[in-house]
C-alpha cells in the first residue's frame, strides 16, 4: 500500500510528539487560588476538595513562598469571613484592617514580586450569601456596584496588583475603573469574571468559604448555561469598560465559550478550573477509575488549547510538578 501522507510519523515517539505539540503548559499559565481564614498555625483540609486547604495567614505566607520557589507567580485570594462580621452591606469588606487587606499586605511584604489578585464580591461578607445587597428577595445592582468599587479601592490601597470582580453586576467594571483612577491607583489591573455562569459545579467552593446563598439561587445575575452569544456580549462590554483581563468560569464544560471569547477580544483570557471540576477528578481517582496525574494534564491542556492564556486552578502545584 502506498500513502502520500502518513500522519502517524509525527506521533511515533515521545520526542517527536513533544517537538510538534501545539499546546504547552508552563508555570506562567497558572493562577493559584488561596483560601484564608483567621487564626494562627491553622490548616484545615476542605472535605469536598481533598488535598486543598483553608489556612491562616501565617501558613498562607509560607505557602506563597513555596509557590514562588516552584515558579508560580500569581495568586488569587479568597477569605472566610466570621459569621458575626457578616451583614447585608458587606461592611467588613471595606475594613482596612480586615482579613483580606491584611493578607494582601503580608503576602506583598513576604514575596514582593508575587502577583496578588483579589476576589471582589459580597458573598463571603453577606449574611444572605449573595454577591450583592439584598432588598426583599432582589439582589440590587447599583447599590452593590458602589460597594464593589469601594472594595476594589481598599484592596488596591493594601497592595493588590489586580482586583477580580466575580459578582456579575451590570456596570461594575466601569465603576471600579473610575474609582481606581479617581484615587490615583493607576497601576491596579482588573481581571473581570466576564462570563460567569450559574453552575452546579460551585458546591465545594461554597463549602470552603461558607458562602452558599441563604435563599434562592444566583441565576438573576450569573449567566444561563444555555447561552453562548451572551458571553461574548458581556465580555466585550467589560473590555470597553476597562477590563485588562477577562475570565470565563467554569472552564471544563465551557471550552466552546473560552474559544468564542478568545476569538472576540484583544486582551488576555483567563479561565477558572473550578472546585467541582477539581473534586470530580479527585473522586474518580480515589475510586481507581482514572489516572489522576494524566487527567490533570489533559484537563489543563484542553483549557489552554481552547484559548485560555491563564488558568486559575487548584491543580497548579500538581501540574508544575508533573510538567517539570
Amino acid at each position: 500500500m502506498y500513502l502520500q501522507r502518513r500522519n502517524r510519523i509525527l506521533r511515533q515517539s515521545p520526542a517527536i510528539r513533544s517537538m510538534v505539540a501545539e499546546t504547552i503548559l508552563t508555570p506562567n499559565d497558572f493562577i493559584v487560588p488561596l483560601f484564608i481564614n483567621e487564626g494562627e498555625n491553622y490548616k484545615e483540609e476542605i472535605s469536598s476538595m481533598p488535598g486543598y486547604y483553608r489556612m491562616s495567614l501565617d501558613n498562607t505566607v509560607k505557602e506563597v513562598k513555596e509557590l514562588w520557589s516552584m515558579g508560580l507567580k500569581s495568586v488569587l485570594l479568597f477569605i472566610k469571613c466570621k459569621d458575626e462580621l457578616k451583614d447585608n452591606k458587606g461592611t467588613e469588606a471595606l475594613n482596612p484592617k480586615g482579613l483580606m487587606q491584611r493578607s494582601i499586605r503580608a503576602i506583598k511584604e513576604a514575596c514582593p514580586d508575587m502577583l496578588v489578585m483579589t476576589d471582589i464580591a459580597l458573598d463571603p461578607f453577606s449574611s444572605f450569601g449573595h454577591d450583592g445587597i439584598v432588598e426583599g428577595s432582589e439582589i440590587v445592582n447599583d447599590a452593590t456596584v458602589e460597594v464593589l468599587a469601594q472594595m476594589s479601592v481598599s484592596h488596591a490601597q493594601a497592595g493588590a496588583d489586580f482586583v477580580a470582580p466575580s459578582d456579575m453586576m451590570d456596570g461594575r467594571i466601569a465603576a471600579i475603573r473610575e474609582a481606581l483612577e479617581e484615587n490615583g491607583l493607576h497601576k491596579t489591573g482588573i481581571m473581570s469574571y466576564s462570563a460567569k455562569y450559574a453552575s452546579s459545579f460551585y458546591g465545594p467552593f461554597r463549602d470552603a468559604l461558607d458562602s452558599a446563598p441563604g435563599f434562592g439561587d444566583k441565576k438573576t445575575y450569573q449567566m444561563d448555561y444555555s447561552n453562548r452569544l451572551e458571553a461574548v456580549k458581556e465580555t466585550l462590554m467589560d473590555v470597553e469598560e476597562g477590563a485588562d483581563i477577562v475570565m470565563v468560569k467554569p472552564a471544563l464544560a465551557y471550552l466552546d465559550i473560552i474559544r468564542e471569547v478568545k476569538n472576540a477580544v484583544a486582551v488576555p483570557v483567563s479561565a477558572y478550573n473550578i472546585s467541582g471540576e477539581y473534586a470530580m477528578i479527585k473522586a474518580a481517582a480515589r475510586m481507581g477509575w482514572i489516572d489522576e496525574n494524566k487527567a490533570i494534564l489533559e484537563t489543563l491542556t484542553a483549557i489552554k488549547r481552547a484559548g485560555a492564556d491563564l488558568i486559575a486552578t487548584y491543580f497548579a502545584k500538581d501540574a508544575v510538578k508533573l510538567i517539570s
